[in-house]
Formats: structure tokens, C-alpha cells, sequence
């Protein structure tokens, strides 16, 4: 049996450098600025906000920390270096975005019984403050984040911590306006549940990463199709579709065909098929003789 190993390109993680550090040192100052206001006003809503901005911090350090991981170069110790890392943060991310709604919710549900009137305006101008923040700090990440889950989470938990800030300020202006001190926890609770909707996908995608599941967008039915269709190939089995990290996703395949002279022209220019096509740039395809009996894995034909 003959083995290939296509020559990949790395396409390596994008460098947000900047936009990390720019995120991370805006939402330090905003919670400290936020979490004084808020126990001078009362609010259970802005200091919930301070907890969600501080989960923010750790999530962008966790997040900026596995991109620089997985710029590094593989060892002997790590052979694919450490790219792996970014989806683990995504996932830790997700977790954490959990843990922190989990903690808003259950320190709203305790202002019910415990009701404190917060000072309306207050609440309206710093949590004002927030949405403009988080917002501009999102917008260094949209781009990357449609693409890669690690960034993504970065950007899930920019954009939560501005909606929370808006829903913030309409309570304020509630509070101000007609001195409803309940719709404080009320706001904290429906913000709450906007963050946890959308931080589901992120944590359904970030595991299914995890557990080497084939990436979102490729359809392993199209990638086999295309092996088979190639000059000679009899079958195709043993076909595995996984992430090396949130933005570079591998392929192994066995290809049935009658061995004649050497390798098959096809595989020069393979990798790069595949790359073009389904968005793969590690390619490792082994050839088997169509005379052979069965493959140590599994019989010819099989997946």
C-alpha cells in the first residue's frame, strides 16, 4: 500500500493581537467604573452587568490566549503544535457565558424578595456607557467571528454585554420615570435570556468541535463524492472530517484503485481541490491496490 502525505498550507490564526488588547483594557475600566455606580445606585441590573463585563474579560483572555497558542509552531511533543487550543476556549467560553447568566438570574430572583429601589438615572448613563463599549469592541471581531468559533465566543460575549447594557438603560429610564423598582431583576432575568439563546450555539458548536465532529459547512457526503470521482478510483472508505482548530480542518481517506506505475497524477494537486472546494488544507490520502483483501480498518466500501 502507498501512502500520501499532501504538502498543506497552514493557514494560520488570525493576528487580533490589537483588538484583543483593546477589548480586554476597555472592559477592565468599565467594571470598575460600573461596579462602583452600581452599588451607589442600588441597581441590581448594572452589577450584574459588572459580572457579565467581568466574565467578558475572562473570556477574551482565554480566547486571545489560545490564538496565540495556536500560532505556535508543532514539536515533537505536540505534532500539530497547539491549535487545538482555540476550541477548547470556545467551549470554556460557552461555559462561562453559561455560568455568568446562571449568576445574573439568581441575583435578580433575590431582589424580588429583597426589593431595593435603584437610582433610575444612574442606571441609564452608565449602563449607556456600557452598550457603547461593548460595541465598539464587538465590531474588532465581526469579521473573524463568522468564521471562527474562538473568535466568535470573543464576540457572543461583546454583544451580550452590550444588549445587557441597553436593556439596562431602558430600565433606568423606567425606574426614573415612574419609580417601578421591579423592572430592574425583571430586565436583569429577560437579558439573561437573550444571552443564553445565542450562547447555545456557541456551545453546541464548540463541543461538537471537541469530539472531532465533522466542521459546520462541509458535507462529508459532497467530500466523498468527489474522492470517488476522481481519474481511477474504485471505492472510498475510512473518511474522517475533523477540526485541528477553529479555523483549519483536516481529512484522512483510504482510496481504492488499480496500482500501475506510481503514485496517481491526481494527487499533486489534490490538497489544493480540496482546500478550493470544502475549505480542507490538511490532506492525508492512502492508496490501496484494488487487488488487496480488506483494509486493517474496515473492508473496501465501507466508512
Amino acid at each position: 500500500m502507498a501512502h500520501d502525505h499532501a504538502a498543506h498550507s497552514r493557514r494560520p490564526p488570525p493576528d487580533l493581537n490589537r483588538a484583543f488588547a483593546i477589548g480586554i483594557g476597555l472592559n477592565v475600566v468599565f467594571v470598575v467604573v460600573e461596579t462602583i455606580f452600581g452599588s451607589l445606585a442600588h441597581s441590581t441590573a448594572l452589577l450584574a452587568d459588572a459580572a457579565h463585563n467581568l466574565g467578558d474579560v475572562l473570556g477574551l483572555a482565554m480566547a486571545w490566549g489560545a490564538t496565540s497558542l495556536a500560532r505556535r509552531a508543532p514539536s515533537n511533543i505536540h505534532t500539530y503544535g497547539l491549535r487545538r487550543s482555540t476550541v477548547l476556549a470556545a467551549l470554556a467560553n460557552a461555559v462561562l457565558l453559561l455560568a455568568v447568566v446562571g449568576a445574573v438570574s439568581w441575583e435578580a430572583i433575590g431582589r424580588f424578595r429583597a426589593p431595593v429601589e435603584p437610582h433610575g438615572l444612574t442606571m441609564m448613563w452608565v449602563a449607556a456607557v456600557g452598550v457603547v463599549v461593548n460595541g465598539v469592541s464587538a465590531l474588532f471581531f465581526f469579521r473573524e467571528g463568522r468564521s471562527d468559533a474562538n473568535v466568535r465566543g470573543a464576540f457572543l460575549h461583546l454583544v451580550a454585554d452590550a444588549a445587557v447594557s441597553a436593556g439596562v438603560v431602558v430600565a433606568g429610564a423606567v425606574v426614573w420615570k415612574w419609580g417601578w423598582a421591579w423592572i430592574d431583576p425583571v430586565t436583569s432575568l429577560v437579558v439573561s435570556a437573550v444571552v443564553l439563546f445565542g450562547t447555545w450555539s456557541l456551545l453546541r458548536d464548540a463541543l461538537h468541535l471537541a469530539l472531532d465532529g465533522v466542521p459546520k459547512g462541509i458535507e462529508l457526503d459532497a467530500v466523498r463524492a468527489f474522492l470517488a470521482s476522481l481519474p481511477r478510483v474504485e471505492d472510498v472508505h475510512d473518511l474522517h472530517v475533523w477540526a485541528m482548530s477553529t479555523t483549519e480542518f483536516a481529512l484522512t481517506a483510504h482510496l481504492v484503485m488499480p496500482w500501475g506505475d506510481g503514485p496517481p497524477e491526481f494527487l499533486e494537486g489534490l490538497e489544493h481541490d480540496l482546500e478550493h472546494r470544502f475549505g480542507i488544507a490538511h490532506v492525508t490520502v492512502q492508496i490501496e491496490p484494488s487487488s488487496s483483501a480488506t483494509c486493517a480498518h474496515g473492508a473496501p466500501g465501507s466508512l
